[in-house]
């Protein structure tokens, strides 16, 4: 099992976007809060490099009480996980689950609190 902190608070890359011209083209790149917020919780990550199905539990707090899509958080969590190291990839064969996962607030203390545990899996007929 792995379990650390990111102390930073969590934030979305699919509300963080913004439209630039790059060589006369328009390119979606994130915002400077989004960079910024990933530069930031990267040192927080182990380089653990997890090549195997893991169920990657999340608990989000958050300053405010504004509403988030959980799926958005975890997108950008399974990002910074990936470029740390800490994950190989975020496909489905290495995190299989993210369990537990839950959104609170602390105004605070803004954080993610991560628990990455192996999952073993079984192999059925239907599912090999």
């Amino acid at each position: 099992m792995v379990k650390f902190t990111i102390g930073v608070e969590p934030k979305t890359k699919k509300n963080s976007q913004q439209v630039v011209m790059i060589k006369g083209r328009p390119r979606i790149i994130q915002s400077k809060a989004y960079r910024e917020y990933e530069k930031q919780a990267l040192p927080f990550c182990p380089k653990a490099g997890i090549d195997y199905p893991v169920n990657v539990k999340a608990v989000y707090y958050r300053r405010k009480h504004h509403r988030v899509d959980i799926t958005n958080l975890e997108s950008a969590l399974m990002d910074i996980l990936v470029k740390a190291g800490t994950l190989k990839d975020d496909c489905c064969s290495i995190v299989v689950s993210t369990d537990g996962s839950r959104v609170f607030y602390d105004k605070d203390n803004p954080r993610t609190e991560i628990e990455i545990t192996a999952v073993v899996r079984t192999v059925t007929p239907n599912n090999k």
